[in-house]
């Protein structure tokens, strides 16, 4: 009988969880689609882009709400580090309240939105935030919808590249799973200074060995109840540790707490969430400097014996797979699929409804509620 994720499909199904469960399984294949799709479209997002990475002027922002904040977030200092111009990650739920701390009217600027529907209210109005503030403006959109706001308002403005991902990518469930990494993975080749398009290839190949390998170790850990998790991660797997907490928040209505932070940072106060019903969870960089810090931190948790468990994935953890020798940013989506099947079992473990864990309406798959102000009448 066919299984996914240790349970049939129709199991998903009668608990309201098959959309979630597909989507986290089929990473891997949407990431091969994504290879496939990004060389046939790379000459025209290079031509897009032209040469204005190389300009130390340029300044790149990479901006979304929520997951898709957190997807700049992960990939923003590995592609800052890589070219001479400045490149940040800065949540539209920030552009919009505070215009004035990352603007400048002269600055040439390239906004590059992440958007799975393309029709938050903040997505749009960020993009007419630039038109109104900044003279040189650009906007790359990478996202999941042809039919949301950001394709429709761009398909015909020359000011504007709409890079669409996978459609199968744009999830049916409530969590973004298979939306987040495709869009990380595409920014990271379109903007990175060699698109290395064969990494997707390997990372599909990786994930495929992954979802195999820890499915049944992961579901084990989900089905155990806790009261908390505490996610962490060193430099832009710190970023990951954000989207990771949220997925646990999202999937089980608020009902487990979650936490994310830094291997060093823990120990400044949010050790203090610690309790004997608290799982921690640590993603292990790719880099030496940085998991000796963590490698220390571990030791200390194991010492005190103050979480109820504590547990790493990554390349030579306790959940992970061997890599090529790649930077986080790369390896991130990776790891996050651990992170995806924990929230899912989770989910299932509180009797919730997976797809849709907010039937009241409190959260929303497209954020309602808010009301855009225009930043010249204050």
């Amino acid at each position: 009988m066919t299984t996914l994720l240790q349970r049939t499909p129709q199991a998903w199904r009668d608990i309201g969880g098959l959309d979630t469960a597909e989507e986290i399984v089929h990473q891997p294949a949407m990431w091969r689609e994504l290879a496939t799709s990004l060389a046939t479209g790379h000459a025209r997002v290079a031509a897009f882009l032209g040469d204005r990475l190389n300009n130390p002027r340029q300044r790149v922002i990479l901006t979304g709400a929520g997951s898709s904040a957190y997807a700049g977030e992960i990939i923003a200092d590995e592609l800052n580090a890589a070219w001479p111009c400045e490149v940040r990650a800065i949540s539209t739920t920030s552009l919009l309240t505070h215009p004035e701390l990352y603007l400048d009217a002269d600055a040439p600027t390239l906004l590059v939105s992440f958007a799975r529907s393309g029709s938050s209210p903040e997505s749009t109005a960020a993009v007419a935030l630039l038109r109104d503030l900044v003279h040189d403006v650009r906007f790359l959109n990478i996202t999941c919808n042809p039919n949301g706001d950001l394709a429709q308002q761009g398909a015909q403005d020359p000011l504007v590249c709409n890079l669409m991902m996978p459609a199968a990518s744009c999830d049916r469930g409530f969590a973004m799973t298979s939306s987040f990494t495709c869009m990380l993975l595409a920014a990271l080749c379109v903007l990175g200074r060699d698109p290395h398009l064969e990494r997707l290839a390997t990372l599909a190949d990786l994930g495929d060995k992954a979802l195999q390998a820890w499915s049944a170790p992961v579901a084990e850990l989900g089905a155990q109840a806790v009261s908390r998790v505490v996610y962490l991660g060193s430099g832009p797997l710190e970023a990951l540790a954000k989207e990771a907490a949220l997925k646990i928040l999202e999937l089980t209505g608020g009902r487990v707490l979650a936490m994310a932070n830094s291997a060093l940072g823990f120990r400044h106060g949010p050790k203090a969430a610690l309790n004997n019903e608290t799982l921690v969870v640590l993603f292990r960089s790719a880099k030496p400097l940085a998991r000796r810090y963590e490698h220390d931190l571990l030791l200390e948790l194991q010492r005190e014996q103050v979480a109820g468990r504590c547990l790493t994935v990554g390349a030579g953890a306790d959940i992970g797979v061997d890599t090529p020798a790649w930077p986080d940013a790369w390896l991130a989506p990776l790891w996050l699929l651990m992170a995806q099947q924990y929230a899912l079992h989770q989910s299932a473990l509180l009797q919730l409804r997976p797809d849709n864990p907010f039937a009241g309406g409190t959260v929303n798959r497209v954020v309602q509620g808010v009301t855009i102000y225009r930043h010249d009448e204050f």
